[in-house]
């Protein structure tokens, strides 16, 4: 008999069975970028290829992972929807890549396993949810983690070394890193005014320091920085 106030959870993902949805995460981004036409849309870009948005994948699963634990989520609704949430990046358009993937996830959740379709419309609603631009205190705990651990990738050294080779296609110097940095700079300052959970702000914080110290660093090893005006945040 169950403890009068004891939730009962519905599913329990297994570790074999999160890695054969990684695996086939993985398997679909590759063959997206191999089925285009034209050499591939944006293939030039370099997040745009499937190695990267696949460790951006891994990056958000860990990190959503962190967040969901530590603000009481439930971590199987967030993990699975963290590793679909980007499914179909590379073969659907930015403003419906959420509908599509949340497609994919659905697909492949009801064919294979037994997970209760009310786990599986969990999943799906935050896969749907985490392109969701507005006050994440409107969307259920799942979603925010999801899009918090979504935005938070984008910071930190990692956002700063992705902004360094958009440099290369920009033509750039090594003289405007500072500014690129900047920029990297400036999204993380927005991303951490939106989010609300306070492990999210914590992980956020982390990652601007180490932006700020290569900033740092930056101004004094490249001298001319100074005479052009850059000045740190």
């Amino acid at each position: 008999m169950v403890p009068v106030g004891v939730e009962i959870k519905e599913t329990e993902v297994s570790d074999e069975d999160f890695a054969e949805m990684k695996g086939f995460v993985r398997d679909y981004l590759s063959a997206s970028v191999e089925s285009e036409d034209d050499g591939g849309r944006m293939r030039w870009y370099p997040w745009h290829s499937s190695s990267y948005r696949f460790n951006h994948i891994l990056n958000v699963v860990d990190l959503a992972s962190e967040i969901a634990e530590a603000e009481g989520a439930d971590v199987d609704v967030v993990r699975v929807a963290a590793v679909f949430h980007d499914v179909a990046k590379l073969e659907a358009e930015q403003d419906v890549h959420a509908e599509a993937g949340a497609r994919v996830a659905r697909e492949y959740l009801q064919s294979r396993g037994n997970y209760p379709e009310s786990f599986i419309e969990e999943v799906c609603g935050a896969i749907v949810d985490h392109s969701y631009t507005g006050d994440l205190a409107d969307v259920p705990l799942e979603s925010r983690c999801l899009i918090e651990a979504d935005v938070l990738d984008k910071v930190g050294a990692n956002g700063a070394v992705l902004m360094l080779l958009r440099m290369g296609y920009e033509s750039r110097t090594h003289m405007d890193a500072a500014k690129m940095v900047d920029r990297v700079l400036q999204r993380a300052h927005d991303h951490t005014d939106r989010v609300v959970s306070d492990s999210a702000e914590s992980i956020a914080h982390q990652r601007i320091k180490r932006v700020k110290w290569l900033r740092e660093w930056l101004e004094e090893e490249v001298t001319r920085m100074d005479a052009e005006g850059v000045t740190d945040r």
